[in-house]
């Protein structure tokens, strides 16, 4: 049986440092005082030492923000969809409900097909066996799962066998080394601009520590830490574009997210006809 990199590492760390009863956190955190880790390489291993602690389900393209096409649909039309909204290169397909995956379509094997002038054919031709997981599972399990069987995206079931969401092998990666960037991201905002209208643009990453202290708002949550998280937690989701919140006397507007955070909202004061939230 394969063993996770999680169990792998604190293995190699055993034995390296021997059962002194010091948490491996605190060996690494002196390895970097001492200079002899970088402050990104002890980042990453920590967060690997953390893979069996964190469930898929923290991590997952959630049910509702999954990017799906119909089995009916046809090999022009998930190319379009994975084209015009800048979705996965793999694609799930569902029979009349999301709940029922029946598999999964890959862009490179519809290349073939459009290139053939087959782009009518059913997308269902091309595709392969969907993988599944479930959502209480360790994410350290999840790679090693998608190791094991040379697969890059899982559809995450809830406890009753519906579909809850998906993950995919680049998800599990961004939660050991930060968030992975290619040629087509779009540059993301700085922290915190300024607007001429007198507005704020900030990151969603912004922390509540750091927003508090520059808009003078009283924003605490013991669940989250940023500013897109605690907008995501007000609504139960990530919201999409245009959703506003109001907090106190500021009006929050979500400027841009994807499926799995904020990544730009806009501050400005509230209307005085509009009550802030609870």
């Amino acid at each position: 049986m394969d063993e996770v990199p999680g169990s792998r590492f604190k293995n190699i760390f055993k034995k390296l440092f021997g059962s002194n009863g010091h948490p491996l956190e605190e060996h690494i955190l002196e390895a970097e005082e001492e200079g002899e880790l970088e402050k990104d390489e002890v980042s990453m291993l920590l967060n690997i030492l953390d893979l069996d602690e964190k469930e898929v389900s923290e991590i997952m393209v959630p049910r509702t923000d999954m990017v799906c096409a119909e089995n009916h649909s046809s090999v022009e039309d998930v190319a379009r969809i994975i084209f015009s909204l800048g979705a996965h290169s793999r694609i799930p397909l569902f029979e009349e409900t999301k709940d029922r995956i029946i598999g999964q379509v890959h862009a490179k094997d519809l290349l073939e097909p459009l290139l053939r002038g087959m782009g009518a054919a059913p997308a269902s031709s091309y595709m392969r066996p969907p993988y599944f997981v479930p959502e209480d599972m360790s994410l350290d399990m999840v790679l090693s799962r998608f190791k094991k069987n040379k697969i890059h995206m899982a559809i995450v079931q809830d406890e009753y066998g519906g579909t809850a969401g998906l993950v995919t092998m680049e998800d599990v990666l961004e939660e050991i080394v930060g968030e992975i960037a290619d040629e087509y991201d779009e540059e993301r905002p700085d922290e915190f601009v300024v607007n001429k209208d007198g507005s704020l643009t900030v990151s969603g990453r912004v922390t509540l520590e750091d927003l508090c202290e520059k808009c003078a708002l009283e924003l605490e949550s013991e669940e989250v830490d940023s500013i897109g998280g605690y907008l995501a937690a007000m609504a139960g989701r990530i919201p999409h574009a245009g959703e506003c919140f109001m907090i106190d006397n500021m009006k929050f507007t979500v400027l841009e997210a994807d499926e799995r955070q904020i990544w730009s909202i806009r501050l400005e004061q509230a209307p005085e006809s509009q009550t802030p939230a609870e």
